[in-house]
């Protein structure tokens, strides 16, 4: 058993690319928090983990992807390839032993991704998932398919559109590569298998990734170990002080 410890800040080079990077020793399964498009690792989620970890001596990682919190970069510069590949990097040299990945929106993605690197290469680390409304091809279903015609236009002319936000003043800026790129990943589209369990937590007043959106990464996983709770008053965030609490009880069941 590790002793737990003060919580480390480091820097991982990516393909050029600097990653903040903040590891919490402990005891294993570890805990590595994968977040969403355009938030950062000191979010209330990732935060309310950190403390958790903290008090069960639980080894727990965050990181923030390229152009998001305290990592280097433009965000408009951002690829589901490129954070993915930071994912992979971060899990590798970040991370020792039995994990349990914890993605949320976006992150729900990545962790989908990095799930199948592992098993590509034959690797069988995962003890869970824990997605937190996952968004999975989130960049063609939930945004391209949305999408007005003149977002559409101005992304194939312009190679970029500014969407305005309701959880940001700046506009968030989608580009012409994040949407082409995102199409090299999508996983929806057929059954697969991730190895190990999934718990699913899922908004019904989500507006940004409704509910049935996870339900379709339900019907995907049929081989896998999988329960999908719906918190019938839950938005996007599910941060209120009971969702936080359902999320490290989900935890609990698994460490």
């Amino acid at each position: 058993m590790t002793t737990p410890g003060a919580e480390i800040l480091s820097h991982l080079d990516v393909n050029g690319r600097t990653i903040a990077v903040r590891r919490l020793p402990g005891q294993v399964p570890g805990v590595m928090w994968l977040g969403g498009f355009k938030s950062d690792m000191m979010g209330s989620k990732a935060q309310t983990l950190a403390h958790w970890a903290a008090q069960r001596g639980q080894a727990y990682v965050r990181f923030d992807y390229s152009g998001h919190g305290e990592s280097a970069g433009r965000f408009e510069d951002g690829t589901i390839s490129a954070w993915a590949e930071e994912a992979l990097a971060v899990f590798d040299r970040e991370t020792v032993g039995p994990q349990i990945l914890v993605g949320s929106s976006m992150g729900g993605w990545m962790a989908l991704l990095l799930a199948r690197a592992l098993a590509a290469r034959g690797e069988s680390r995962l003890k869970a998932l824990v997605l937190i409304a996952p968004a999975p091809d989130f960049t063609e279903d939930l945004m391209w398919a949305r999408f007005p015609p003149e977002a559409q236009r101005a992304i194939l002319e312009t190679g970029r559109y500014e969407r305005p936000s309701e959880y940001s003043a700046e506009p968030y800026v989608i580009t012409r590569a994040l949407i082409e790129d995102g199409r090299r990943h999508l996983v929806l589209g057929a059954p697969f298998a991730v190895g190990c369990p999934v718990r699913i937590l899922q908004g019904a007043q989500d507006e940004d990734v409704p509910w049935q959106h996870a339900m379709r990464l339900v019907s995907c996983l049929a081989e896998d170990d999988v329960v999908f709770s719906l918190v019938k008053d839950g938005d996007h965030r599910l941060s209120r002080p009971e969702d936080l609490e359902r999320l490290t009880a989900v935890l609990e069941e698994f460490v």
